[in-house]
């Protein structure tokens, strides 16, 4: 039998930590899996059942240590975005479309793991992330206004809800919204007053911590308290979780249908490629912190696996979790023990019995996820991208509003467009500069930054940027631009330690610039090619027709150049 690393040499005294720290997650993270399953348009139970098997199956396969796996905000918003359309959340066919999207996403993942495509993590820029995980903090916010405000009938609807707001105000349930209120302040003075006072009072204490991260689970069981004893749900319509299935649905029915297949395709990719994103991510935040290393193709391997087991057991996407895996770091977890004893934790409370649920209000756990979803707003990472680079900021903002307005396929794939659209810009405007020597060494800089001295008769044009068909243009105009400056030049350098690549459309392109500069008496030179450049244009009609000569440095191509030009000096 094969066993997880991390349990062959196994210690007693880890033992003892993980078994504190995974009982310590299982009470903490109950209200959360409730009310990220609600996000998801499932059944609060879900999430409890998410929490168990699928946990069990990423800690036995996974690579990171300390990341816990479960139902996440991230997913769950995924799961609610690809689904409403499809069905009416919380239905039985809504039911069996979230875990068909769970299986599929988990087949893909697994399949990512196993073809050791890792790499494929990469592909989505941070920007691009960032306006994701924004959008979709948005579209938390705005799918939990129904529960927020007790309005009824707007559910699946996002634009419908903030219709009914504006027209209707008179359906909203004012208990709803004082229990719902009042429960937001408190998790905001939590989050953002009483954790930081904490911990700067008393330090990052795990006592401190554990009384931060317990908060939410007293704001639910205190709201509980109050619409049992006042009878809140039957007197002032205050929505709760209502009866709750037993242990016995701990298996979910999956949606075999074809057409259900064809719809969940798409999505199931991009769930797959987000999910796998933010896992790896969070993977290797935590391993840094503790210099460890982590898989990418056993992180796939693991949470594919989770997915799997998740599609006939919650019935709903999981991954690695933020919050989830904070609260495991502090609660003291060294091994992946710990979440198997969140999961085993997890399984007695279902098995004992779920009906404590059954009167939780649904508007605080409401506003325990829109709380999580505001301290999801990257505002630094918009700051930051607008500050370095508009088009990244740009990237970020359409992928955002793309979310909002249009789903989370559109969303994203707006952002890819961006980025690939700005990438396209840089490279089809190269930076070129005409640069000279430094006096008294061998370093050649641009004559608009430095005091240089240059050669009367040469052009030294340096171009930052592979060579391909669609820069071209921009490299000739430069040229031309130049040359029309000083008509006295009889040799141009061209400064290729930049270039990584010249394709078959540049090369002939060169070659033409090579015989129309020859024809009018002046001759064309390459300095500091790189090898896999040279070795393709040593078989190219450009390197056989060369005016001039090759050099393997500038300042080699300047020292031959200069036997027949006077040097001068070339002041900013």
């Amino acid at each position: 039998m094969i066993y997880p690393e991390w349990l062959k040499n196994y210690q007693r005294a880890t033992f003892l930590a993980d078994l504190s720290a995974g009982l310590i997650v299982a009470v903490l993270v109950i209200p959360q899996s409730l009310a990220y399953a609600l996000l998801a348009g499932l059944p609060p139970q879900a999430g409890l059942y998410a929490s168990i098997f699928p946990v069990i199956a990423y800690a036995l396969l996974g690579s990171s240590q300390r990341q816990a796996v479960g139902p996440v905000a991230i997913t769950a918003i995924m799961t609610y975005a690809v689904l409403s359309p499809l069905a009416t959340p919380g239905s039985a066919d809504y039911v069996a479309l979230a875990a068909l999207l769970a299986l599929l996403s988990g087949v893909l993942i697994l399949a990512f793991g196993l073809l050791r495509l890792g790499f494929l993590s990469q592909l989505l820029s941070r920007p691009v992330i960032s306006g994701f995980i924004s959008g979709s903090a948005l579209l938390i916010m705005l799918s939990q206004l129904p529960l927020l405000l007790g309005l009824h009938g707007a559910e699946g609807n996002r634009w419908r809800v903030l219709q009914e707001l504006v027209l209707h105000p008179q359906t909203v349930q004012p208990v709803t919204v004082l229990l719902s209120g009042v429960a937001m302040l408190l998790l905001l003075a939590n989050r953002y007053l009483l954790g930081p006072q904490l911990t700067r009072r008393f330090g990052s204490a795990l006592t401190v911590q554990i009384w931060v991260r317990l908060m939410p689970l007293l704001v639910v069981a205190m709201a509980t308290v109050l619409v049992v004893w006042f009878d809140l749900d039957q007197g002032s319509g205050v929505t709760v979780v209502g009866p709750v299935a037993g242990g016995a649905s701990l298996l979910a029915a999956l949606d075999w249908h074809w057409s259900a297949l064809q719809a969940l395709a798409g999505p199931a990719l991009i769930v797959a490629l987000i999910g796998a994103v933010q896992n790896i991510t969070m993977a290797q935040a935590l391993a840094l912190k503790r210099r460890e290393r982590i898989d990418t193709n056993s992180e796939l391997i693991g949470l594919g696996a989770a997915n799997l087991v998740a599609s006939v057991s919650g019935g709903m996407p999981v991954g690695g979790g933020l919050s989830r895996s904070a609260v495991n770091v502090v609660a003291g977890a060294q091994t992946p023990a710990a979440s198997v004893v969140t999961a085993l934790t997890t399984l007695g409370i279902v098995l004992v019995g779920t009906h404590w649920v059954e009167r939780m209000p649904l508007a605080v756990l409401a506003a325990s996820i829109v709380v999580a979803a505001i301290s999801m707003l990257d505002i630094n990472a918009l700051c930051q991208a607008w500050t370095y680079d508009r088009a990244d900021a740009l990237a970020l903002l359409g992928t955002a509003l793309g979310v909002v307005v249009a789903g989370i396929q559109v969303g994203i794939a707006l952002g890819i467009g961006l980025s690939l659209i700005a990438l396209l810009v840089r490279a089809s405007a190269p930076h070129i500069a005409v640069i000279g020597r430094i006096p008294g060494t061998e370093h050649f800089r641009n004559v608009e930054r430095h005091g240089v001295h240059t050669l009367p008769g040469c052009l030294f044009l340096r171009i930052d940027e592979s060579l391909f068909f669609g820069n071209l243009n921009a490299v000739e105009a430069r040229l031309c631009s130049e040359l029309a400056k000083r008509p006295d030049v009889g040799d141009v350098v061209l400064i290729l330690s930049a270039v990584n690549r010249i394709d078959t459309t540049a090369m002939e392109r060169l070659a033409d610039y090579n015989r129309d500069l020859r024809d009018r008496g002046i001759r064309l030179h390459l300095a500091e090619v790189k090898g896999p450049v040279q070795d393709r244009l040593q078989r190219s009609v450009l390197w056989r027709e060369l005016s001039g000569s090759t050099h393997q440095s500038v300042h080699a191509a300047f020292e031959a150049l200069a036997h027949t030009e006077p040097v001068e000096d070339y002041h900013i």
